[in-house]
């Protein structure tokens, strides 16, 4: 035996028959505050503040990349100078 039973109703309306509260305000709240911090955070980063904070970041990754590669190719050229003598 095969029963089907639909309901149509709101998803408020099934919040309240199941006794789920409803977080549509404190969802609201939440987003509205969220909302503020990006726009502040936004707001205090100008373009000329973005460029001076990423700048030195990716300046010392190059120069640490260019460190590396010196330090690969004297390590290299040390190893082949040792089987030469």
């Amino acid at each position: 035996m095969k029963v089907n039973v639909e309901v149509t109703c709101t998803p408020e309306e099934a919040r309240a028959f199941f006794g789920l509260p409803d977080l549509g305000p404190m969802q609201q709240r939440i987003l509205g505050e969220i909302e503020d911090r990006l726009r502040s955070s936004l707001n205090s980063m100008n373009p000329e503040t973005v460029f001076k904070t990423w700048l030195p970041a990716s300046m010392q990754g190059v120069e640490q990349m260019q460190q590396l590669q010196q330090m690969f190719w004297s390590q290299l050229a040390s190893i082949a100078s040792g089987k030469k003598e």
